[in-house]
């Protein structure tokens, strides 16, 4: 990661009025390239420009989503005391200069037009597939149903999210965004990844209310995930390995960006025979067996702890969950006794 600019850097960098209208609009929610001209109305190449001097300064990281580009702020939350505290100062100004508050108060308007949008995009989306989902739902016990089994095997009170037990969460496949938006509360920070761009203007609709420096949400492969070793303390794949060709590549995937003792729930169906699925919806799994996902876990490097059965119309969802096991290297070996004699082999 980009490290902190110097003061001077810093002061360059914010010296314009429309640079500081950006950083208070990328500190309510991460946005696109396009989204920011339209808050701002200014051309996007002026807005590109804006942007690139903030970027090369640190202020702001950008990330590519098909066509798209997307910003976002890194004062907030940020580690550094320098970039911390002109986050601060930035929000000061909004509540005590007159002039830098009315632009705010006109851009957050503007931004309200754009979270509408991405909501009507949203419900277009599901309107266009409601058929085929209520078709797959109506095989499986009730998805709230499931969610509290989940947040059951996961030890969490729906009442209470103070303390984020699940920590750094990551929810691989995240589809519309339901089980980020879920589990949110509960974690300290959520990452949201799915390969469809499409799943993720939804998901992005859905999770928009969430502070920016609490979510993180790209587009990316469950085999080859854009995130560090050990970055996550939980990892949640909801209803989507039995898409994997390879269920053992996105568990090793997973595992990898794990950190010791963390934990991994897996939500998928039960072994079954609905061939209708592999040739209509894509599955490249008809689900798993105890055996199997025993099996995968471990060979990836997770425990297998509690797992639970919710039986549907035609279809069984199992919940399995694991922890992460040290890799073996890290496993001390038993201390040998000093003092012991060494016997010859008989």
């Amino acid at each position: 990661m980009t490290s902190a600019p110097s003061l001077i850097e810093l002061l360059r960098a914010i010296d314009d009025p429309s640079r500081l209208r950006l950083l208070r609009l990328l500190s309510r929610m991460e946005l696109a390239v396009g989204e920011l001209a339209e808050v701002l109305d200014q051309s996007q190449p002026r807005i590109s420009r804006h942007i690139r001097i903030l970027t090369e300064a640190g202020l702001v990281e950008k990330r590519k989503e098909g066509s798209w580009v997307f910003l976002k702020t890194r004062l907030a939350g940020s580690a550094s005391p320098m970039l911390a505290a002109a986050d601060r100062m930035l929000a000061a100004a909004e509540g005590e200069d007159a002039g830098f508050a009315a632009l705010c108060a006109e851009d957050m308007r503007r931004l309200s037009a754009i979270r509408t949008a991405r909501e009507a995009s949203a419900e277009f989306y599901f309107a266009r597939h409601a058929d085929e989902w209520d078709r797959l739902r109506s095989l499986h016990s009730d998805d709230s149903v499931v969610e509290a089994k989940l947040a059951d095997l996961l030890g969490l009170d729906a009442g209470d999210g103070d303390g984020a037990p699940l920590g750094r969460l990551l929810d691989i496949g995240t589809g519309t965004g339901r089980i980020a938006e879920l589990f949110a509360p509960f974690a300290s920070h959520v990452s949201a990844i799915d390969k469809s761009n499409d799943m993720l203007r939804v998901a992005r609709a859905r999770l928009q209310d969430l502070p920016p420096e609490r979510l993180t949400l790209l587009q990316g492969d469950f085999t080859e995930l854009p995130f560090g070793d050990a970055d996550f303390d939980t990892v949640l794949f909801h209803q989507v390995l039995h898409y994997a060709q390879l269920p053992e590549l996105a568990l090793a995937e997973a595992a990898r960006v794990t950190r010791s003792g963390g934990r991994v729930a897996i939500v998928d169906f039960e072994a079954h025979a609905y061939e209708e699925l592999r040739e209509r919806d894509a599955h490249a799994r008809l689900g798993f067996t105890d055996a199997q996902m025993d099996k995968l876990l471990a060979d990836a490097g997770f425990a297998l702890d509690d797992t639970a059965s919710l039986q549907g119309e035609e279809l069984t969802v199992r919940i399995w969950t694991g922890t992460r096991q040290p890799p073996i290297s890290h496993i001390a070996a038993p201390r040998r006794n000093s003092h012991a004699k060494v016997r010859p082999n008989p």
